[in-house]
């Protein structure tokens, strides 16, 4: 369900679209730009955009910002983001500082409690603005690619081998192991410092996985590498109503049958309770202990059976591309497979819309 302040940004949004052609099929029970709808959205680092980057994304259809402000945004810099995009017809649906990926935050060091706090400020402030959601993931000394490599049909793209990254990536970061009831405990640590502080707000905290879902690497542990991780994540929790997931569907691929829940299991259980906050959607060409990652269209997940399973639990939250390939020739942004991501989304959103209603 949406809460007040989504209904609010929503209705922002809906006025937005009552100036616009008709967008509504013959006969469609809900249209893209309903507010209950999934919201068709990307990733924006937006210090990195110029304006033309924003015109590129509202000219695709895009209404809902993922924004990443980097590390310890301001609230006027955060103010005057939201202006900025209200300028090319977009709210902020969800907000990133990275403060909280600090090593001190995450393994329990130092300047910790200090970092935390200015992450709250970040939260006090994504209340103050209206923002719904922040994202954040909890895996210190993560390593994401091996390689990037050519795929079958020719785009470049990330791979992962566990084999090569044991044989010529991993390494001690650190001058010793940190067991996984510390990095629970380093986790349990700052949810019990921010949790109240996001409920306060009125914003939600969205949980990413850890993404390859290995057990250990450079000698630290990841926790959320199962099924099981995210329900113990929950408990800690407790039944705040500020606790949620980022559910990116890719990490799960990558995880395969060791997963302990498949993607649809996950969806059928924490997108019915409305805990799906923000779905990362891509796809791979195979699990674990290889994968490159696809575009949506080239993995081994119909991914059409994926929106179709978010539609008919009513997560109404926003879907990204993730960690869009490289088409020939495509810089910057990579525009050409942002573009492509978005048009294969909005496909597999309307046809969802048609069937589930």
């Amino acid at each position: 369900m949406l809460t007040r302040r989504l209904f609010a940004l929503a209705s922002s949004t809906a006025a937005l679209h009552a100036q616009l052609p008709n967008q509504r099929g013959p006969g469609r029970k809900i249209d893209e730009y309903d507010p209950a709808n999934i919201k068709l959205s990307h990733r924006m680092p937006i210090k990195s955009l110029s304006d033309g980057d924003l015109l590129f994304l509202q000219q695709l259809g895009i209404r809902w910002a993922r924004i990443e402000f980097g590390a310890d945004a301001s609230f006027d810099f955060m103010k005057a983001t939201q202006e900025r995009l209200r300028r090319f017809r977009m709210e902020i649906f969800s907000a990133v500082d990275y403060t909280y990926r600090d090593l001190d935050v995450q393994l329990g060091r130092g300047r910790r409690d200090e970092l935390i706090e200015k992450y709250c400020r970040f939260l006090r402030d994504c209340g103050r603005l209206g923002i719904p959601v922040s994202d954040y993931d909890w895996h210190p000394a993560n390593t994401y690619t091996t390689a990037l490599v050519d795929s079958p049909r020719g785009y470049r793209a990330r791979e992962f081998s566990e084999t090569d990254f044991r044989a010529k990536v991993e390494k001690r970061a650190f001058d010793r192991e940190y067991s996984a009831d510390e990095i629970w405990a380093t986790y349990t640590y700052f949810m019990k410092a921010v949790l109240p502080v996001a409920e306060k707000a009125g914003v939600k905290l969205a949980l990413h996985p850890d993404d390859p879902p290995l057990a250990m690497m450079n000698g630290v542990a990841k926790v959320l590498v199962h099924a099981d991780g995210y329900a113990r994540a929950e408990q800690i929790a407790g039944n705040s109503r500020a606790w949620g997931l980022t559910f990116c569907v890719g990490t799960w691929m990558e995880g395969g049958n060791k997963m302990g829940k498949d993607i649809f299991g996950m969806i059928a259980d924490y997108g019915r309770r409305g805990k799906i906050l923000d779905v990362h959607f891509r796809n791979v060409s195979g699990p674990l202990p290889r994968f490159v990652e696809t575009f949506q269209d080239d993995g081994y997940v119909d991914m059409y059976q994926v929106m179709k399973a978010l539609r008919e639990v009513r997560f109404n939250g926003i879907i990204v591309p993730d960690h869009v390939p490289e088409f020939a020739g495509d810089v910057g942004m990579r525009r050409a497979g942002v573009a492509y991501c978005i048009a294969s989304m909005r496909g597999l959103l309307r046809r969802a819309n048609e069937e589930v209603g």
